[in-house]
């Protein structure tokens, strides 16, 4: 990972988009490994390295690759190779299937994040049940909610909730299932339970699936985030979760008219105001941007659009919230007052109204520090 700035450092941000499994850092991967040496789990198989240009059909382990989507290449070989970047999570699951594991890794990613300058933090994860050691769905994210509990007693300077993730993978009775835990949680957590997540591999199943389960979500008082228009040639599925609405959309990549998107996809999206969450290099490391300069964050930000730049998984690919900044701010040449502004105008995208004053006095408070710097 290369070192950020000190601005991006010390500038309060607001993190949105970080699946837990994902964010999981290379000291608590040695941590994982080191209690499981049965496993043979390198490191190499659970992230991405600065530089590494291996395509998957090149790797002999289950690594996510940057392989560039050529011109003219088939839509097919871009999905099928998409598809294959899912498979570090599972190594990853491999390494984390105890609650005891679930407690130090939700910990380590909420220490982590908040060491980066993170105030806010919504983490999100697909409830797992793991025969072998007794897991189940429910003690998932109770273990996940004692993490964020205990950071909070421990004294981490930062605020977290967390959306119970629906994976697509798993089907549309799994996803009611899920649905109804997480209502189950939103009601008994005192509110650090907010939303429901729809992710997984975008080319499993079709978004009608799961409308039932998502109108049930919203009329319970779950916020939606959806994973949206992934991959191409999702219009059709695209255009019926936007009716929804949901209340912020993860990537969006392919939502608008340059890169096989339409202006409908867009004027639905603008017409609700519904926030982005971008992530730069997570997109660029998974084939679905070519470059940082192609990444739809500009057409969003200039478009004036609610966006947020995101992490998506910083320890799959090497990154976190502070580098993630300064990328946007290099590669489209924004200032830092740019930035300040863009990291201020994230607090009003969260899903949690209550601290959005408090959260905004806080950037008002550190605001004359960091321009000291």
């Amino acid at each position: 990972m290369e070192e950020a700035d000190l601005f991006y450092r010390q500038l309060p941000k607001v993190e949105l988009h970080a699946h837990l499994n994902g964010s999981v850092s290379f000291s608590t991967i040695e941590k994982l490994v080191a209690r499981k040496p049965h496993l043979n789990i390198e490191h190499g198989m659970t992230a991405i390295r600065s530089g590494q240009r291996r395509t998957l059909d090149e790797a002999d382990i289950p690594i996510i690759c940057q392989r560039k989507r050529r011109r003219g290449q088939r839509a097919g070989c871009f999905v099928r190779t998409r598809r294959r970047c899912f498979q570090v999570f599972k190594v990853i699951h491999q390494l984390v299937d105890t609650e005891e594991d679930i407690l130090m890794v939700a910990k380590d990613v909420i220490r982590e994040f908040a060491a980066d300058g993170v105030k806010y933090l919504e983490l999100r994860s697909t409830p797992r049940k793991e025969k072998t050691t007794g897991m189940t769905k429910r003690r998932y994210v109770e273990t996940v909610i004692e993490a964020i509990r205990q950071c909070k007693n421990e004294g981490v300077d930062i605020e977290v909730r967390f959306l119970v993730a629906v994976d697509r993978r798993n089907g549309a009775e799994v996803a009611m299932e899920t649905v109804k835990l997480a209502e189950d949680f939103m009601l008994s957590t005192g509110g650090l339970v907010v939303g429901l997540d729809l992710s997984g591999d975008p080319t499993v199943g079709h978004g009608r699936d799961f409308l039932p389960a998502l109108q049930k979500a919203k009329n319970c008082g779950l916020k939606l985030s959806l994973h949206l228009s992934e991959v191409p040639s999702q219009a059709d599925e695209s255009e019926l979760l936007l009716n929804i609405p949901p209340d912020r959309i993860g990537h969006g990549t392919f939502l608008h008219p340059e890169v096989g998107g339409s202006q409908s996809l867009v004027d639905k999206v603008r017409k609700h105001n519904t926030p982005l969450e971008l992530c730069l290099t997570s997109n660029v490391k998974g084939q679905t941007v070519s470059s940082y300069s192609q990444h739809h964050f500009l057409y969003w930000y200039q478009m004036g659009h609610p966006s947020v730049i995101c992490t998506d998984d910083k320890g799959v690919f090497c990154t976190d919230l502070s580098q993630e900044y300064q990328l946007a701010a290099s590669t489209f040449n924004l200032s830092q007052e740019d930035m300040w502004t863009l990291s201020h105008k994230a607090i009003d995208c969260t899903f949690a109204p209550d601290l959005q004053q408090q959260l905004h006095q806080k950037w008002l408070e550190l605001q004359p520090t960091l321009f000291q710097l």
